[in-house]
């Protein structure tokens, strides 16, 4: 259950026309210790408990582990979270024979859109959309757990 996933910024909204799937998610953690954070989800139609341990490599790979729960479970874990809850649209976009999930935030990150990739390996080829930018994979500051700690408005641009 090792998670191999690399991070870039969006530089415009043509993967809107792109996109197989959208769905809305609101998130918030239940831990976000250093060593490993514990997320709670309404993704959609569906509720998810995810812990993701320390992340290894630059921040290419860490351990994840998810499990389903009912969306009224989730509803309910939300109300007890850490400040900082996560507003999202999740955009599925194929490229090649991958799939990116681009995310644009709302609320206190407004503005920001980051696309994500999963990989089998590290050194995994993958097509590059023309809407892909800058590489942000270990950069603290993008992961959903700081986004609900430290904001994409409070950051100096």
């Amino acid at each position: 259950m090792i998670e191999i996933e690399r991070k870039f910024l969006v530089t415009s909204n043509a993967f809107k026309q792109e996109a197989n799937r959208k769905y809305r998610i609101t998130q918030g953690f239940l831990n976000t210790d250093k060593e490993r954070t514990v997320r709670v989800r309404v993704k959609g139609d569906k509720g998810v408990l995810t812990i993701k341990g320390l992340s290894e490599n630059r921040g290419l790979s860490r351990f994840e582990w998810e499990k389903d729960i009912t969306v009224t479970d989730a509803e309910n874990l939300l109300k007890i979270c850490e400040k900082g809850v996560i507003d999202k649209i999740r955009y599925e976009v194929m490229v090649g024979n991958h799939i990116f999930e681009v995310d644009e935030f709302f609320g206190d990150n407004k503005g920001l859109v980051i696309a994500e990739i999963e990989l089998d390996n590290e050194n995994e080829f993958f097509e590059k959309p023309i809407w892909l930018g800058k590489e942000v994979t270990g950069d603290v500051r993008y992961y959903n757990s700081q986004l609900s700690k430290q904001p994409f408005k409070t950051w100096k641009k």
